[in-house]
């Protein structure tokens, strides 16, 4: 397949309330999307990136350069591209994994979408809905989050994660479980806040019944994490470390975790998620798919990946009124705690051009 154009375009969508976690707080999303054009179509990628470098090294700015510089231009040149050979034709630039899975994800959509394939059925996905999980963010006060949990189980949401940071763990925690009760699945998210001198703290979490506790420690602190994962019974999930298959390997082998957060911009694109995924079923490590606020077309893609059956946790894809008013795509929406994995060919979903255009900043065309 040859590609003819590589179109960029950053949107700006708002935020239906701000999402505060200990990363930062957000009040809108801001994408880079990006498109192919071949001679028989066209395909949709997005990258994960943020507006700033808070989550991950990686932001808007700097996948918009190196998309434009260097990887547009590579795959422009290339006689032929096919989704699989992406990583190789990019592989002498380092790093860049959130701007590496957009334009992979876009070429894999466009062939698949010749083939008449769905992504899922191409990744392995056997299931043909999600069961979805809600992310909430710190609040402004306990009644305030008591208040969204209730709303998120009201609307069928099967999972609920709390954000928490020193200051704002146990009591929120605490809180939560006493007003909905033993059964909800609840599970905790610090991105990173604490340190191993707050094992003894941390402990503390154990008491509620947790599911698990996701990356309560520093991304490079993978021995630390072994450590607190033997002082606590709450399975300790990782999220931030986790870039590649080969990385889950050595983290499991450390014993840093015990379930794996498994998100295709971190780790570079789809097809080596479906690696990660493929290294934690053969260690019957579960796994399940965290989101980063994307728009439906990284929704689509997401869902398709929560398809396959490694994933056995509730994933972090919600329905799109979760997020936004108004979306690049049709909404996505919740029925019985569960999202449909589109069935179309590619990604399955197609772009609303006028909302496209009026959420759309920054615009770029490149081949032509």
């Amino acid at each position: 397949m040859r590609l003819e154009a590589v179109e960029l375009r950053l949107v700006r969508l708002p935020l239906v309330r701000p999402f505060r976690s200990s990363s930062g707080t957000e009040e809108t999303r801001e994408a880079v999307l990006v498109r192919v054009e071949t001679p028989t179509g066209e395909g949709w990628g997005e990258c994960a990136a943020s507006e700033e470098p808070r989550y991950s090294p990686e932001f808007n700015g700097a996948a918009w350069m190196v998309l434009r510089d260097l990887f547009a231009p590579r795959l422009l040149d290339a006689a032929d591209v096919e989704a699989a050979g992406v990583g190789g034709l990019l592989a002498p630039w380092k790093g860049h994994r959130m701007a590496k899975a957009a334009i992979e994800l876009a070429v894999l959509d466009a062939a698949l979408r010749d083939e008449g394939v769905p992504l899922a059925s191409y990744l392995g996905g056997t299931r043909a809905s999600v069961v979805a999980g809600v992310a909430v963010g710190i609040p402004g006060s306990l009644g305030e989050l008591l208040e969204l949990v209730g709303e998120y189980v009201a609307a069928g949401y099967r999972r609920v994660k709390l954000k928490v940071e020193p200051g704002w763990d146990l009591e929120p925690v605490r809180a939560v479980r006493q007003a909905f009760g033993p059964d909800l699945l609840l599970q905790v998210d610090a991105n990173g806040a604490y340190v191993l001198d707050d094992a003894r703290h941390l402990q503390q979490l154990d008491e509620h019944g947790l599911l698990l506790l996701e990356q309560p420690l520093d991304e490079e602190d993978l021995v630390g994490h072994a450590e607190l994962a033997a002082r606590l019974t709450t399975p300790i999930c990782l999220d931030e470390p986790i870039r590649s298959a080969d990385g889950a390997r050595a983290a499991l082998a450390l014993g840093a975790c015990s379930i794996v957060n498994v998100k295709a911009g971190r780790v570079g694109g789809y097809l080596e998620a479906r690696r990660v995924h493929d290294v934690c079923a053969a260690a019957g490590v579960p796994v399940w798919c965290g989101g980063m606020l994307e728009t439906g077309i990284g929704r689509a893609a997401n869902l398709a990946l929560a398809s396959l059956p490694g994933f056995t946790l509730p994933a972090d894809l919600s329905a799109t009124d979760r997020y936004f008013r108004e979306d690049v795509t049709r909404r996505f929406v919740l029925e019985d705690g569960e999202i449909a994995v589109p069935s179309g060919p590619g990604t399955g979903v197609e772009v609303v051009r006028a909302a496209l255009d009026s959420l759309t900043v920054r615009q770029e065309v490149l081949g032509r």
